[in-house]
């Protein structure tokens, strides 16, 4: 468990990526991947798209193939502002709509 804000960096072509819009983010954590699960966890497909700025923690992953799959292990609610929301919860607001709307999956 890490307290504070720390520095990830963005997997490009990622959901993530797309959605941050920059290479690196500095977000609050908590928790981690434990890493002895992260190669199944690859091998069944899912993406890490963000790390720790010193490469060895895992900070997002997704999963391709699914509408709109992203898990962070920060608390994007922490910076998420009525007029300014956290782009995870943007883009997991976005997807609802445009599912419920038979919109492609998102782009951004």
């Amino acid at each position: 468990m890490r307290l504070g804000a720390h520095t990830a960096v963005l997997k490009p072509g990622t959901l993530a990526h797309r959605l941050y819009g920059t290479d690196t983010i500095s977000e609050r954590h908590r928790w981690e991947v434990n890493p002895n699960y992260c190669g199944c966890l690859e091998d069944a497909g899912v993406v890490f798209s963000a790390w720790s700025s010193d490469g060895l923690r895992r900070e997002m992953l997704e999963l391709p193939g699914n509408y709109f799959f992203l898990a962070t292990q920060f608390h994007p609610e922490f910076k998420s502002r009525l007029w300014k929301p956290s782009p995870p919860y943007y883009g997991l607001v976005k997807a609802a709509f445009d599912k419920k709307r038979g919109r492609p999956s998102p782009e951004y």
